[in-house]
């Protein structure tokens, strides 16, 4: 099947939430892609030019969060729920150890393999075992099999916006007391801010996924397993500390 094009209306959409898109080019030029690994810029880039749904993808400034919050983790073993080009994955799969492992769980794999190149010149993709799949049915899998001292460090959701609560549920029970769970998204390109009335003028599109993301963040603010920080960058990504 033929890849959808996205709406025009949402082409020229940024995933920047700062007050000025001068103060976001700085920061990216100033401490993101200096930093940038070259095959992650060689990934980012190669989607921009060649996938219709590009902006779909992980920030870079996103992901040099999420590669420094891994490695104060220690983390080895983690899940990825949505990979679609594999820019976040090769993040992770840079962070981790040599014996690190990821779960990937997606069920577009023609979107997948555009990053397998990338992936596997980074010498990194024996870290990865990728699942074409939805992720629910994987998920339930896992906690029927998962032993308390298998339990995963990390796990990042970057997938159907609506299953996030669904995902939740099952991530507190697959990753460790003290393990970290990392929604992307969660501002939605500021439209979680809007009033009902705005709302309504919205793109369909993110009308669809903004009603699902303002009751996941009050549902994770008020939930007492986990501590939470919602962080302004890309479109937004809220990081939970597994409590108990």
């Amino acid at each position: 099947m033929d890849q959808p094009q996205p709406p025009s209306e949402l082409s020229s959409v940024q995933k920047n939430l700062l007050q000025s898109d001068a103060l976001h080019e700085y920061i990216l030029k100033t401490s993101v892609y200096p930093r940038e690994h070259e095959l992650l810029k060689g990934l980012r880039e190669e989607t921009n030019k060649k996938h219709p749904w590009s902006l779909m993808g992980a920030p870079p400034e996103e992901g040099l969060l999420l590669s420094m919050l891994l490695k104060f983790m220690n983390a080895k073993k983690t899940i990825e729920i949505g990979v679609f080009t594999g820019y976040s994955l090769l993040t992770t799969a840079l962070a981790l150890p040599k014996d690190g492992k990821i779960t990937a769980i997606d069920p577009d794999r023609k979107a997948y393999e555009m990053g397998l190149p990338f992936i596997q010149k980074a010498g990194v993709e024996h870290k990865i075992e990728y699942i074409e799949s939805k992720a629910l049915p994987v998920l339930d899998k896992m906690l029927d099999e998962v032993k308390e001292e298998e339990l995963y460090d990390f796990a990042f959701v970057d997938a159907d916006k609506p299953n996030y609560a669904e995902y939740h549920e099952r991530l507190l029970k697959l990753v460790r007391v003290g393990g970290a769970i990392a929604y992307d998204n969660t501002l939605w390109m500021g439209t979680v801010a809007a009033s009902e009335e705005e709302s309504e003028s919205l793109h369909p599109m993110l009308k669809l996924y903004r009603g699902p993301l303002v009751e996941l963040n009050k549902s994770l603010a008020a939930d007492p397993r986990i501590e939470i920080s919602q962080v302004p960058i890309g479109d937004g990504v809220t990081i939970c500390r597994r409590l108990y």
